[in-house]
């Protein structure tokens, strides 16, 4: 098959993934609206002045819908089919320019939500983690989107400073830990998001759990992104570092996510505070990732978006 083809057929397979992400969105926000109610709050009521507190059901939890399991299994099935659409759509998109398919923003970000959604998918064979689905769904589909309307660049050869094998090493790194990244991010806004009382959301301990274990994995490999970024640079620009806007960005994303995980493992900071910190640091990260190449200028503006 010719380069222009596997291009075309790169597009195609990515849009499909957006539409089978938001299907499967659908299925899972059913499953969520209609399944099973966690946490029914009960309150102490005095049965007589001055007699015995006993426990009463403050409100009773409505039935779960029969099909909701099956929407959710619904919504497995399509993310799953998006996950190889996005797997062919970057696969193509690398044979149809004969590199590594992450040369500019558009390719970064379409294997960053793989990596994601990759992560996601991996997590809910292991753990009971299918609440998570229509987020991380929504997501995948909203970035996709994204990518297709804003950052698309057509396929073709990279500049020579790209032109190397630490896009193998570095690069995929940082995709690696922004796609586990992603996954801590939205769990932590569900937390934030999540009230006492019931809700078809899971507890918020459960929230925390997955927030922080999956920055547990991510960090140590955002940290060797960050070194093999400044031996790159060292190797292209004959310094390790020189204060262009995207390595600040990437250090200041590192000691975000560090000030997380000293202040939760030291100052035994749980529940809230610690999940504000991650989503500032998560922050950091999404204006690393896109806001440094679309706002401002530097040495890594060969990423840019195209015009």
């Amino acid at each position: 098959m010719s380069p222009d083809r596997l291009a075309t057929l790169s597009d195609q397979l990515v849009l499909a993934a957006i539409l089978l992400y938001l299907a499967a969105m659908v299925g899972y926000a059913l499953e969520l609206a209609f399944g099973r109610v966690t946490e029914t709050v009960r309150e102490r009521k005095l049965v007589s002045v001055g007699g015995p507190a006993e426990e009463v059901p403050e409100a009773a939890a409505p039935e779960p819908a029969s099909w909701a399991p099956k929407a959710g299994l619904a919504g497995t099935v399509a993310l799953w089919l998006g996950w190889a659409a996005n797997v062919g759509g970057t696969l193509t998109r690398g044979l149809a320019v004969d590199r590594w398919p992450w040369g500019n923003m558009y390719e970064f970000v379409v294997a960053m939500l793989l990596a994601a959604v990759t992560v996601f998918l991996f997590l809910q064979v292991r753990y009971p983690v299918r609440f998570l689905g229509a987020f991380v769904a929504v997501v995948a589909a909203i970035g996709l989107g994204f990518a297709v309307r804003v950052l698309y660049t057509q396929a073709g050869p990279v500049v020579p400073a790209l032109d190397s094998y630490w896009v193998a090493i570095h690069v995929s790194a940082a995709i690696a830990a922004s796609g586990l990244f992603i996954v801590g991010g939205v769990a932590a806004a569900l937390f934030l998001v999540r009230k006492e009382g019931p809700s078809r959301l899971p507890a918020r301990a459960d929230l925390e759990r997955v927030a922080h274990r999956v920055i547990v994995i991510a960090f140590p490999i955002w940290t060797f992104a960050v070194i093999s970024g400044a031996l790159w640079a060292d190797k292209a620009w004959g310094r390790y570092w020189g204060w262009d806007p995207k390595e600040v960005w990437a250090f200041i994303t590192w000691v975000a996510y560090a000030a997380y995980l000293h202040a939760r493992a030291t100052a035994g900071w749980k529940g809230k505070a610690a999940m504000i910190v991650s989503l500032i640091a998560f922050a950091c990260l999404m204006f690393n990732l896109v806001g440094v190449n679309i706002f401002i200028g530097g040495m890594h503006s060969y990423a840019d978006v195209s015009k």
